[in-house]
């Protein structure tokens, strides 16, 4: 417990120390990367008082997530779900019912499947727009080209868009990526940023993110 809420404190200490050199007056947003971690490592956390927490796939998180969800639903903050992993269209319908935010929307097909779902559930959950940012075939995301018809179809299909999300390259530094992103969102008239990780979440912050997804820097090394 101790750990865990000073590391909780560390990285929000990190937030508020990069808003303030920017002049921001709110913090974005702390996701904590729960995905590999077990209940017993992640129930530390929720005890010091975090209450958003991020998982990669639906099938983990529906295995270890709705126990937990029971113990917290006494909180008077409760607990946000937030999927940052990549989401399979046939998985969509699960995803709507288990997530709060989807931070992972990228391509038409999972549009369609998402509005259906959506519909079908009665639950709008929260999305963003993933956007491949550096043009990196390995990872998922749309291309910068192809952002406008994605973000014009999600609207026609009722999502209940809040922003773009994005992951940068690896061991280059992340600014440039950061500055683009908020670019494209402050042109398309969305005011949510995804973005920043643990090894670059205060650089985000400089640059305007609103939501940063921090994993290793609050449960350690997986």
């Amino acid at each position: 417990m101790s750990d865990a809420k000073q590391r909780l404190a560390d990285v929000q200490a990190g937030l508020n120390r990069a808003c303030r050199d920017a002049a921001r007056t709110e913090t974005p947003l702390l996701v904590a990367i729960s995905k590999t971690f077990d209940a017993d490592a992640i129930r530390p956390l929720i005890a010091a008082g975090q209450r958003h927490f991020g998982e990669n796939r639906v099938q983990e998180a529906a295995a270890k997530w709705p126990e937990m969800l029971g113990e917290a639903a006494t909180d008077s903050g409760g607990i946000t779900l937030h999927l940052v992993g990549q989401l399979q269209s046939n998985k969509a319908a699960e995803a709507v019912v288990l997530f709060d935010v989807i931070h992972s929307v990228d391509r038409p097909s999972l549009v369609t499947a998402l509005g259906k779902a959506q519909a079908a559930a009665g639950k709008h959950p929260a999305c963003y727009l993933q956007v491949n940012i550096g043009n990196e075939a390995q990872k998922g995301g749309c291309a910068l080209a192809e952002l406008p018809a994605l973000l014009a179809q999600a609207r026609d299909a009722g999502l209940n868009l809040v922003g773009l999300m994005c992951v940068p390259p690896a061991a280059v530094e992340p600014a440039p990526y950061f500055a683009l992103l908020a670019e494209h969102a402050k042109r398309l008239g969305l005011t949510g940023l995804s973005m920043g990780m643990s090894r670059d979440y205060e650089t985000a912050a400089l640059l305007g993110s609103t939501v940063v997804r921090v994993g290793s820097a609050l449960f350690g090394s997986r």
